[in-house]
């Protein structure tokens, strides 16, 4: 099966030493052993995506550098475009508090250098995902027709980070105010499980990707959703490297989705909202299905038989 991956950043030895050393998420990568994360050149890790059959990485930027001081990994996400076009998107990271700076970044960065959307962490902006510092970003996102994600999860150890900031009933109020955005709720807007379904369910225009806490607490009221309600609105992102993607595609594998529904996760979904052609049915009958048929077959042969 054909994988997009919407959360992806290439483990290279300056990302990886980045990220321990950010006075973000230095806390966090202790709790969780990142060391045991080691470095790649970046054909290496295209190499690896390609043979795990990940067609795409979506590569998101940050640029929280008005309240942390952090400059913007925007170049980097440039460059891993720049040099494997045919295997990551880019997304380019908005800091709300620069104003038209940070307005006049994302038209630059989609009308010249190819990026493909835009990403905001309200917890590291320290405001509201309804902020009006961050309605010029949406109202541009719309114009460029270009998608948005959301940083939201539990912020661990982050710093004078606010839960609350990136609760998914203020990108409610986005999606009410802007029902052109394409918005994207990353790490599944837990821990408000229920919040996020909900609010992807009665917004046409909101999806959500699940990385990092597919298996957490209250996680599987996720997998009963996408199997009964928002099928069409659940991304697979791994959050590479914060968790390896090999393992993140493992664990995806014993998730109980439909199987109609897991191709709509791990790609039909992302290649609708990135404008890319979905992937190619499969010849025959899927696997699964292909069990039961067999099954099917060998109960009426038994049948027949009188046994």
């Amino acid at each position: 099966m054909k994988v997009i991956d919407f959360r992806f950043r290439p483990n290279t030895a300056e990302v990886l030493t980045g990220i321990q050393n950010s006075k973000m998420f230095k806390g966090l990568c202790e709790t969780i052993d990142f060391s045991k994360m080691k470095p790649q050149t970046v054909p290496e890790v295209v190499a690896d995506l390609d043979r795990y059959n990940v067609e795409w990485a979506v590569i998101t930027g940050r640029d929280c550098e008005t309240t942390y001081g952090a400059r913007s990994n925007n170049d980097s996400v440039i460059e891993f475009v720049r040099q494997f076009p045919n295997k990551f998107i880019g997304f380019i990271g908005l800091d709300p508090h620069k104003g038209m700076r940070a307005i006049h970044e994302l038209k630059a960065s989609v009308t010249e250098l190819g990026m493909r959307g835009a990403a905001v962490d309200p917890y590291l902006a320290q405001i509201y995902a309804n902020d009006a510092k961050y309605y010029p970003i949406y109202a541009k996102c719309c114009e460029l027709d270009v998608p948005i994600i959301f940083t939201t999860g539990p912020a661990t150890l982050v710093p004078n980070a606010i839960i609350d900031h990136v609760a998914p009933r203020y990108i409610d109020f986005v999606a009410r105010d802007f029902p052109e955005l394409k918005i994207v709720i990353s790490h599944g807007g837990y821990p408000w499980v229920n919040e996020a379904i909900t609010v992807a369910q009665r917004n046409r225009n909101v999806f959500i990707d699940l990385s990092e806490y597919e298996f957490s607490p209250m996680a599987e009221a996720y997998v009963e959703a996408a199997n009964t309600m928002i099928g069409d609105k659940i991304l697979f992102a791994s959050a590479h490297p914060f968790v390896d993607f090999r393992e993140a595609l493992q664990k995806y594998e014993k998730l109980p989705f439909k199987p109609e529904v897991k191709q709509k996760i791990m790609y039909d979904n992302a290649a609708k909202l990135l404008g890319l052609k979905p992937a190619a049915p499969l010849q025959g009958a899927q696997p699964e299905r292909m069990q039961d048929l067999v099954g099917e077959i060998v109960r009426e042969v038994m049948a027949r038989l009188g046994r």
